[in-house]
């Protein structure tokens, strides 16, 4: 199933640089495994704001809620999820089968 998600980050203005960093560090290694292995399909930076809009592909809301709550920036985040399903006149069906 696929799902538009988008994140908005706001790290605390009193957060040590040093533990922003490490957790920014671990997010980018996170990230990078779920779109080595498919589930993060996609990943867009929003110009001009701390912010992404990505495209997962699990099979429910469930793993979906499980991955989004193990981002290391969580804590931080305001997130939007959006359940997306095939168009019937679209030519390109994203959907695996």
């Amino acid at each position: 199933m696929l799902y538009l998600v988008r994140m908005d980050v706001r790290i605390l203005h009193d957060l040590p640089a040093a533990q922003a960093d490490e957790i920014k560090a671990r997010e980018k290694a996170y990230s990078q495994s779920l779109q080595r292995d498919g589930r993060w399909r996609h990943l867009w930076r929003v110009v001009g704001e701390y912010a992404n809009y990505s495209v997962f592909d699990v099979k429910s809301h469930d793993p979906l809620d499980t991955l989004l709550s193990q981002l290391p920036l969580f804590p931080y985040m305001e997130i939007k999820v959006t359940p997306l399903a095939d168009r019937p006149s679209s030519i390109v069906q994203e959907r695996k089968a």
